[in-house]
């Protein structure tokens, strides 16, 4: 990929951080301000948790913030869930052993002109996704979507592209009380009353999706006017339960998707008066777990052909998707850090749930870790893995999934026979909590060779901040279980 290069100039010039077609995507998009008469634009990064941080400048800076980029403070690094720094950022190194995270100084957000998009539900806004540099030019090395486009770079030094495709559920609500007074300013501040749009239980039939209909149809035409490749919404099974799908795509582009999509949902639904969550298991009364399935398959880049589909016999899956699943398989444990990062979400984990809860495959079985669809010799051949949670980081999901199903190409590691029986198949266990996980994590050394050991030592001292938090709280169970007993 040629790049602009440059001994001086401004940031990005200097330090060669844009290709000739994002200069050149650039000067399109100073154009398409102008002409659209944008007064802000906001500039964001997807931080460690795939949540959208960035600044917004009046869109007359744009031509200065895309030479010198815009600098943020890399305490926003060490940030756990509830937004609470987990690193000792004013002692040496600040925490990290490095001199670039010392002291919370700046790392510096270089907008991709690629991602550019006009905000319809914010007046004259512009909206570009950033990647971020130290100042002296150095990739931070938290950066979840370099660390996933290096996957991608590696998948394809050996010959293939990474397709995947978004089915998203989440809960819509309707807002009956933001909880603003001081007392609920705690941190995290008190979550906001809710009441239902629908009661759930009549899955995809048309009333329950005509009664919803108000509410979903400002956010389709926001979603389509933003650009998304949006395919579907559905009403699910539980009560206020809804599905988003997307159009397959190519590398990093599904995964770009799912953060604009996660911020524009909760963005235009708070100015809808409504609230949507991607909360996996809500404490709500009658609530039914929400999903994320990650569809995919590999393109091969010598043919163009879907690398999965199998023409050589009658089995569904070729040799090579055979060993990509293997490979996730094989990694499924480990992968729940990324794929099902939230202590809730290990709630879904239930057997007879159409939720898996063991590392198994099968074709068109929605019981399993990883269902196989299509038919023998059909270009739309694909894997589906059920095990992702609504808030995972799209970029280590998918990072998980290539460097796993990777070296089962690699290594050409043999797939077991699919099973019928996803609930009673012996198998390896899925985690049953986040602590369980992320020790699955420690003992698997392909994602610290792949990743880097700084990277998993990183994401781990953030899980385990949550978990020490969590363990520190006291429960409703654990009042009604021993205040009275005891």
């Amino acid at each position: 990929m040629t790049q602009a290069n440059s001994s001086n100039g401004l940031f990005v010039e200097r330090h060669s951080l844009w290709t000739a077609e994002q200069a050149r995507m650039a000067k399109e998009v100073l154009k398409q301000i102008k002409s659209e008469g944008l007064e802000t634009m906001r500039f964001s990064f997807a931080d460690q948790h795939g949540i959208l941080r960035g600044k917004a400048l009046v869109a007359g800076e744009t031509q200065a913030v895309f030479g010198s980029g815009i600098t943020m403070t890399t305490t926003l690094l060490a940030k756990d869930t509830a937004h609470r720094t987990s690193y000792p950022v004013f002692s040496d190194g600040g925490g990290f052993g490095m001199e670039e995270m010392t002291g919370g100084g700046d790392f510096i957000m270089v907008p991709d002109p690629s991602t550019f998009h006009i905000l319809p539900w914010a007046e004259k806004t512009g909206w570009m996704l950033c990647d971020i540099y130290f100042p002296n030019g150095k990739p931070v090395p938290f950066s979840t979507r370099d660390i996933c486009r290096k996957a991608l770079s590696n998948l394809g030094d050996i010959g293939y592209d990474f397709i995947s495709g978004l089915e998203v559920e989440c809960h819509l609500f309707k807002l009956e009380d933001l909880n603003l007074a001081p007392q609920h300013s705690t941190q995290p501040a008190t979550p906001p009353k809710v009441s239902l749009l629908g009661h759930g239980f009549q899955y995809l039939t048309e009333q329950r999706f005509d009664a919803i209909e108000p509410a979903l149809e400002p956010i389709r035409a926001h979603l389509i006017k933003l650009g998304l490749p949006l395919r579907s919404m559905e009403v699910e099974f539980g009560p206020s339960q809804v599905e988003f799908t997307f159009q397959a795509g190519e590398g990093l582009g599904p995964a770009d998707t799912m953060v604009l999509f996660r911020s524009a949902m909760k963005q235009i639904t708070r100015r809808l008066g409504l609230h949507a969550s991607f909360m996996c298991r809500p404490n709500l009364e009658n609530i039914f777990s929400s999903g994320w399935h990650l569809h995919q398959s590999l393109r091969d880049k010598k043919t163009g052909e879907n690398a999965f589909m199998n023409t050589k016999s009658d089995e569904l899956l070729s040799p090579l998707a055979k060993n990509y699943v293997a490979g996730l398989l094989k990694h499924g444990r480990a992968a729940c850090v990324f794929t099902t990062p939230t202590i809730n979400g290990y709630k879904r984990y239930q057997p007879y749930s159409l939720a898996p809860d063991r590392c198994i495959w099968s074709r068109d079985n929605r019981g399993v870790m990883i269902r196989a669809i299509g038919a023998n010799g059909m270009p739309d051949t694909r894997i589906e893995n059920r095990i992702g949670e609504p808030a995972a980081n799209p970029y280590l999901y998918a990072t998980s999934q290539i460097i796993s199903g990777q070296e089962g190409i690699e290594q050409k590691m043999e797939l077991t026979p699919p099973t019928d029986t996803p609930y009673e198949t012996l198998a390896d266990a899925l985690p049953g909590s986040l602590m369980e996980a992320v020790e699955a994590l420690r003992q698997d050394q392909l994602f610290a060779d792949k990743m880097s050991k700084q990277f998993i030592e990183y994401i781990i001292t953030l899980k385990q901040a949550e978990i020490s938090r969590f363990l520190s709280a006291t429960t409703d169970w654990e009042h009604k279980e021993y205040f009275d007993i005891f």
